[in-house]
């Protein structure tokens, strides 16, 4: 009996201290797998919240929450602002390990006899042994970006290349020469060879590392396949005479996912333009219809006040709308066309992989068809498998690295999209509010001369 009684005790012991080490856990972000479901938003209302479960004002009453967890009367703009340079902050520091900085800057308009086009200032600062020197300067055009592009795609197939901006189609952009245009081209191949240059493998090629240095590309260029890597020309060359069987499951649920993920983003780009169009022929409007109010204003004494802060109010309103209309079509649709972009580079990965499958696939049935009384793999057959597996780790390998970076990326869209948002209704807001005023005291003079 007192064993039984001993043991009950130790059970209960060990229970309790069980459920204090899983609420200790449970207050710790984990940092091993998980689900994306059950990892907690790294910007969730509750981080704004002071410490402590419930935040109570000084009389000991709950804030008001709305249903998600946030407090009603938190300002907005600010917490939006200050949670967007949080996610800086995050970038600046992980900038802490690198040790390849690349900037794109600087454009400049040549005009020859056969043709006229934009350079832009390529600056690299390093510390790695790969170069001679800690900084470069040079001037690169875009037909130089598209080089660096090809020769990535030849030299690394098994690698996910970001795609560069449209050479000619660059939706709601005429002049391939006006300010808006080679600016947007500007940012964009910025965040192209900073997406190599922060690549693992991609930053050591030595394509990259001419593209970087070299003041004149134009004898790389003459030089051809001379550094296209053995894996290149086994995928540009297979035999295209045999099919695949079927794509692996996982890198046929890639598919799929690109497939999903192209629709959606079309449709989001697409509506997306829209609403710019829409917006800029609603302020065209708006700027019409301001004015309106302040000329009435002048043959109107008795409402020159509340009529002339109006057509102020839809001033106010115009260049709020203008700066929300801006942010979207120079921070949102380049990021959404970028995506749009980068499935087809990896789809691209994904048929080179197939390709390099079916060759595989089609050396193992020869052999097998064969019937080679020796025992054991012949080499070629061997060394096909070998490149399978070694496109299937770096497809692998890159894919997880993209999912992080499109995370990364539209997670910052969507924060930038509040914050704009946020501020284009406090400002409308704000540009009214000092209207009532001026109605109010209206009002109370009409109320005097009554009485």
């Amino acid at each position: 009996m007192e064993a039984a009684a001993e043991e009950a005790e130790a059970s209960a012991a060990r229970a309790e201290d069980g459920a204090t080490m899983s609420a200790v856990c449970k207050a710790l972000p984990s940092s091993g797998p998980m689900s994306i479901c059950d990892v907690s938003h790294p910007l969730s209302a509750e981080e704004l919240l002071s410490p402590g479960a419930d935040a109570t004002t000084a009389d000991g009453d709950r804030d008001p929450m709305l249903p998600n967890g946030t407090p009603v009367e938190t300002s907005s703009p600010a917490s939006s602002s200050s949670l967007l340079n949080r996610l800086q902050l995050d970038d600046e520091l992980d900038g802490e390990t690198r040790d390849l900085f690349v900037t794109v800057d600087d454009p400049k308009k040549h005009v020859s006899a056969m043709e006229t086009y934009i350079t832009y200032r390529v600056g690299t600062k390093t510390t790695r042994n790969e170069f001679d020197l800690p900084e470069y300067t040079v001037r690169r055009r875009y037909q130089d970006f598209d080089w660096l592009r090809i020769k990535l795609e030849d030299s690394q197939p098994t690698y996910i290349i970001p795609p560069l901006p449209e050479k000619f189609v660059v939706k709601g952009v005429v002049d391939r020469f006006s300010e808006d245009f080679v600016e947007t081209r500007r940012k964009a191949l910025d965040k192209f060879l900073k997406r190599i240059s922060d690549h693992p493998v991609l930053s050591f090629n030595d394509h990259f590392n001419v593209f970087l240095t070299a003041k004149d590309l134009n004898p790389y260029k003459k030089q051809g396949l001379a550094f296209i890597a053995k894996v290149g020309e086994s995928v540009k060359y297979v035999t295209g005479s045999y099919k695949l069987r079927s794509r692996p499951v996982e890198f046929a649920a890639m598919g799929d996912y690109l497939d999903m993920f192209s629709q959606k983003l079309g449709t989001i780009d697409r509506i997306a333009q829209r609403i710019v169009k829409e917006q800029t022929e609603y302020l065209v409007e708006l700027r019409e219809y301001g004015p309106i109010y302040f000329s009435w204003s002048e043959v109107e004494e008795q409402l020159n006040k509340p009529l002339d802060g109006a057509s102020n109010c839809i001033g106010s309103c115009c260049v709020a709308l203008e700066e929300l209309s801006e942010g979207m079509f120079e921070d949102i649709l380049p990021v959404l066309r970028e995506y749009v972009l980068y499935i087809e580079s990896m789809k691209n990965v994904l048929r080179k992989r197939d390709q390099v499958q079916a060759e595989y696939e089609a050396k193992l049935e020869s052999a097998a068809y064969k019937k080679e009384e020796k025992q054991g793999t012949p080499t070629d057959v061997e060394k096909c498998q070998d490149r399978v597996e070694c496109f299937n780790a770096d497809l692998k390998a890159d894919w997880d690295r993209w999912q992080f970076n499109k995370r990364q990326d539209f997670r910052h869209l969507l924060m930038g999209m509040a914050d704009k948002n946020i501020q284009y209704y406090e400002k409308c807001l704000a540009a009214w509010e000092s209207v009532i005023p001026l109605l109010q005291e209206k009002s109370e003079g009409k109320s005097e001369d009554h009485s």
